[in-house]
């Protein structure tokens, strides 16, 4: 069966496949072997360009511009190639090294340096500088950019409907009124808070060989800084140097990344199923595309399926997430391979978080509140002034206040007849009384509005 979107064996790359082309392109294989190439390139740029290493360089400006363009213009049967020779010799990161061997003959300049390709390192100083170089590109121009997208539209309807009343559910049941601006605003401020900790997470690097000592450096170099030499280059590359390490990066800024990313994931879920809460109630009205079933039986249906479609795949992303965070620092003694496996699955986890984002985005497109059905909604809970009335009433001294509003309204329905009678009865100055006897189930909502407004 030819290999398409439609014989796929991941939704990601079936279903979902035009959806995730940003990521793809980071966490292919091909991208992976990409991102290798330009570590292995700029570890050599590195080296010749140090003084007290006379044997790689100094290379000549044509031959850096050379090595660079064999990474810019990295192409499907580049990656090709690399892979024919990985299965000569059974080692992803070595069909690098050759492949750069080939790229570079007949170059004058880069076949004398051609022997310190891939020099003192060991395959996991590639890898761990590739995958980190490939999460903050990801992160930083894919998955913020989403999240930003979606935060941004949840804020321009928290404003807009700032001074909406609507009732709140407390254990699903009536409870103070709120608006439903103030209850969008809540989720920007969650996600804004939780989209710090993502993009303030450090994304680290090393170089030292393969237990973490700089072994064969030294033997090569004894009288290099090898590690001053190795900070530059980390750094070089936009990432924070790990001077204590195994053979591999221990992993803990993934796992934090991954955790980042997993707690932000929980606020939209949680706003997922509040958004489909409230379509269930009526509060929100989705508008309807044309020629779109809604279900295969019932002509009349109108699903929250992007609500649904989002928390679907937030929860799948979060499941791998969560195991990232789990396995990735964990490795026996100075190195096992158990990592390799799991960090091919970095897009897998971000493809199905984009997803979600996107699901979300698109369904808070659709909605338009239905004033009337949240107005009818108030309309029908005046025991919700409960709250207030006892409040007043413990103010100016009145004994059992609160036990007074339980008797009048608990497990009840009350009118605004019975809750003005009662209130007329209080004794309480007359302003008082009459700001009481004014207030309504739409009027009673704090400072929401302006809490809302200002998101």
């Amino acid at each position: 069966m030819p290999h398409t979107p439609l014989s796929a064996l991941s939704p990601l790359d079936g279903r979902y496949h035009r959806q995730l082309a940003p990521l793809r392109k980071l966490f292919s294989e091909a991208g992976l072997i990409q991102a290798r190439v330009r570590v292995e390139v700029e570890w050599l740029i590195a080296l010749a360009g140090e003084d007290d290493l006379p044997e790689v360089g100094p290379l000549s400006g044509a031959a850096v511009r050379h090595l660079r363009e064999l990474v810019a213009g990295f192409a499907e049967a580049d990656a090709e190639r690399v892979k024919a020779i990985e299965a000569r010799i059974n080692h992803d990161v070595k069909a690098i090294e050759y492949w750069l061997r080939e790229k570079t003959a007949g170059h004058a300049e880069l076949e004398r340096a051609a022997g310190f390709i891939h020099f003192a390192c060991t395959s996991e100083d590639v890898n761990n500088l590739a995958y980190a170089l490939l999460l903050a590109e990801a992160r930083d121009w894919v998955i913020l950019k989403a999240i930003d997208r979606l935060v941004d539209a949840l804020a321009v309807m928290a404003r807009a409907h700032a001074a909406l009343p609507m009732l709140s559910r407390t254990h699903g049941q009536p409870a103070s009124p709120t608006t439903l601006g103030k209850e969008l605003a809540n989720f920007v401020h969650r996600l804004r808070r939780a989209r710090e900790r993502v993009a303030g997470v450090p994304l680290t690097g090393k170089v030292n060989g393969a237990v973490g000592n700089y072994n064969a450096h030294v033997a090569a170099y004894p009288d290099t800084d090898w590690e001053a030499f190795a900070r530059r280059f980390v750094e070089s590359l936009g990432l924070e140097f790990n001077p204590y390490t195994i053979q591999i990066e221990p992993h803990d800024c993934i796992a934090e990344l991954a955790d980042a990313l997993a707690r932000l994931n929980t606020v939209l879920i949680d706003l997922d199923r509040d958004v489909w809460g409230y379509v269930a109630l009526g509060y929100f009205r989705q508008r309807v595309a044309s020629g779109e079933v809604g279900s295969s039986t019932m002509p009349h249906k109108v699903n929250p399926i992007d609500f649904e479609n989002s928390e679907g795949n937030l929860g799948v992303a979060n499941a791998l997430l969560r195991h990232l965070a789990e396995k990735l620092p964990v490795s026996r003694w100075q190195r096992d391979l158990t990592d390799s496996t799991v960090l091919r699955n970095l897009g897998v986890a971000l493809g199905h978080g984009l997803l979600g984002y996107e699901s979300c985005l698109k369904g808070l497109g659709k909605l338009d509140a239905d004033r009337e059905r949240i107005a009818a909604d108030l309309a029908s809970n005046w025991e919700v002034l409960g709250e207030a009335v006892q409040t007043v009433m413990r103010r100016y001294g009145i004994a059992d206040a609160y036990e007074q509003l339980k008797d009048l309204t608990r497990g009840k329905r009350l009118t605004q007849a019975s809750l003005a009678g009662f209130i007329r009865g209080l004794p309480i100055p007359d302003a008082e009384r009459e700001r009481l006897l004014a207030l309504t189930p739409a009027t009673y909502i704090g400072r929401a509005a302006e809490l809302a407004r200002r998101i």
